[in-house]
């Protein structure tokens, strides 16, 4: 029990939390604002709702896959983690590639994503809580 503990306490240091404006930062420099037509604004609204900026989220889906990091990439379809059946990883990445504080594989899997039909709304955090909202207060004082 004791291992389990350390090993959890280990793992929460090496957690990634950014904070809003950081995280702005990090997607406008990855070129970010404006990819596929989506501004900044949009995609840290979507990484607000789907992880709070934590580069270590992880949530378990009812149909087995897994939704990874601070993008919360889906195993069925993005990535591959050795659980989901019929993973498709279209992103040709293991999902702990997204798990880490290097996230420029998390936003090159999630340029990815944008690519397909459904674009960003590919992300139910997206359609719910950011589409067709004034977006500007994500980003309006983070001085970019």
């Amino acid at each position: 029990m004791r291992s389990l503990v350390f090993l959890l306490l280990v793992s929460l240091a090496y957690t990634k939390i950014y904070d809003r404006c950081e995280w702005a930062r990090v997607l406008k420099k990855n070129g970010m604002d404006g990819y596929r037509g989506y501004s900044l604004a949009n995609w840290v609204c979507l990484s607000q709702w789907e992880s709070n900026y934590n580069t270590r989220a992880t949530n378990h889906n009812t149909d087995g896959s897994t939704d990874y990091g601070i993008f919360q990439i889906n195993s069925r379809w993005w990535c591959e983690d050795g659980r989901t059946p019929g993973s498709v990883n279209a992103c040709g990445i293991s999902c702990s590639a997204l798990l880490t504080d290097d996230v420029s594989a998390a936003i090159r899997c999630a340029q990815r994503v944008v690519r397909d039909p459904n674009g960003i709304g590919a992300w139910v955090a997206w359609t719910s809580h950011c589409q067709n909202r004034d977006l500007s207060p994500y980003v309006s004082d983070c001085g970019l």
